[in-house]
């Protein structure tokens, strides 16, 4: 794709590459998977936005010294950023709260001015990403609202970049193409493009559990929506640019299926990507198994996963939201959050300097440790300890663990209840999970929120 104007970075959006999946059972079929990881901005939407922007500066919609402004679950304002910072116009984002954290940074390098909101809301809330962001854009002078959902810019940069490629890359070969659904501008415009070329190409559709999208293209009904974690694709409402004529199949997979799906296209594959692709990938695998005759199938890799190494690639949170499979023990060591077994627990020795504490805590955003002697619990060091310890004189940093710690924290069995660990929390202290066999973990607050959050899902 070549560029009007702007730095060269914007002339190496598009020709990605298109890869073969060699190391996945695909049962009778060909898998390829187009690197759009590998655009400047490391997502697909780096197409949509250098079409919108330089769209409109053509027609006067943005001119110098203006605002571009977006609804964004991220990629997309990631892509505009790219392109309006190095235009030199503003970018102002409206990105919905469960958005990684790594988005949230990049986006805020690149110079964007970031408004989060609710997740939890439909169209037609306040406090709903689109409807803020439209809000916003009509109270700034000179504000280009680019409105991905509605703009036609968008499916037309798939219709002349995206869909020639794929053509060109597979032969004139491609018997089905595996897409999800967030504006539609991606299948919309590859819908158009093949309708011309290839007009028995079946489109296949990857939703996350919870979308709408996958039923209503079954049933044509617009049913209830309800949460995923999965970014990027999935709707609770049908785009106005979507046109899903060309959909042969569809089928709705779940947050741990498609957050699995990705960690193990890294670890087959080589390829880090996000949480939208393994959804995408997930489906793909699931359509070629059930092919009866040999068939061509073309896939994405949406954006890079470095975007998610706090996510998708962090054990840790993946077992606080229920993504990854553990042991389960049914007694209170199943609400611990870093078990001791598991070698996930962030401890200090009652030896340790206090400094060592202080970092550790900084390090995984933690307001207490547990102080071991081997697998035996000695005390407990928060930083109530550590300040009064330390705030007369910053030179007692340097002493050990053992002179702040407290020594006879409470602990619980894991076979203790429900009731006597509220109890315990509620007192504001934290549960240490300890029996003859040696120290389990601990279990805060947001550990017991957590998990019954997971017993009403």
């Amino acid at each position: 794709m070549t560029t009007s104007s702007g730095p060269a970075v914007l002339d190496l959006i598009g020709n990605t590459p298109l890869v073969e999946i060699t190391r996945f059972d695909t049962g009778l079929c060909t898998l390829f998977l187009k690197l759009e990881s590998q655009n400047p901005g490391g997502s697909i939407k780096d197409r949509i936005g250098v079409a919108m922007i330089e769209s409109a500066e053509r027609d006067g919609r943005l001119r110098a010294g203006g605002t571009v402004v977006e609804a964004t679950a991220g990629n997309t304002g990631l892509g505009l950023a790219l392109v309006a910072r190095a235009k030199g116009y503003r970018i102002v984002l409206v990105v919905p709260d469960k958005m990684s954290t790594e988005k949230v940074l990049h986006l805020k390098a690149m110079g964007a001015e970031v408004h989060m909101t609710r997740s939890d809301v439909g169209k037609g809330h306040p406090e709903y990403y689109q409807d803020y962001a439209a809000r916003l854009a009509a109270g700034i002078d000179g504000a280009f609202f680019a409105d991905q959902f509605n703009n036609p810019d968008n499916p037309r940069a798939h219709e002349e970049g995206t869909a020639p490629e794929i053509w060109e890359q597979t032969g004139h070969d491609v018997d089905a193409i595996v897409v999800g659904v967030g504006s539609s501008g991606t299948l919309t415009g590859l819908t158009r493009y093949f309708h011309k070329v290839q007009p028995k190409l079946a489109f296949v559709l990857a939703d996350p559990v919870g979308s709408v999208l996958a039923e209503y293209t079954r049933s044509g009904v617009v049913g209830t929506a309800g949460s995923w974690a999965v970014e990027g694709i999935g709707e609770d409402f049908v785009p106005g640019i979507a046109d899903l004529s060309g959909i042969r199949a569809a089928y709705s997979i779940s947050d741990e299926e498609s957050f699995g799906t990705a960690r193990e296209l890294l670890r087959r594959e080589g390829i880090l990507a996000g949480s939208s692709t393994g959804t995408l990938l997930a489906t793909a695998l699931r359509y070629c198994r059930e092919q009866t005759t040999p068939k061509r199938v073309v896939s994405f890799v949406c954006d890079t996963g470095t975007r998610y190494l706090s996510k998708v690639y962090n054990d840790h949170w993946m077992i606080e939201h229920g993504l990854l499979a553990r042991r389960e023990y049914g007694d209170l060591r199943d609400l611990i959050s870093r078990r001791f077994d598991e070698g996930s627990v962030l401890s200090v020795g009652p030896t340790d300097t206090l400094l060592t504490a202080f970092q550790r805590m900084r390090q995984l955003d933690v307001s207490q440790l547990p102080v071991l002697d081997g697998q035996r619990v000695v005390g407990l060091i928060d930083e109530s300890d550590l300040l009064l310890f330390v705030q007369a004189d910053a030179a007692r940093f340097n002493g050990p663990v053992a002179e702040a710690m407290t020594t006879a924290p409470q602990t619980l069995p894991p076979s203790a209840s429900l009731t006597e660990l509220s109890t315990l929390l509620g007192r504001g202290l934290v549960a240490i999970i300890a029996d003859g066999s040696g120290f389990h973990g601990l279990i805060t607050r947001i550990d017991l929120l957590n998990h019954l959050r997971r017993t009403l899902a």
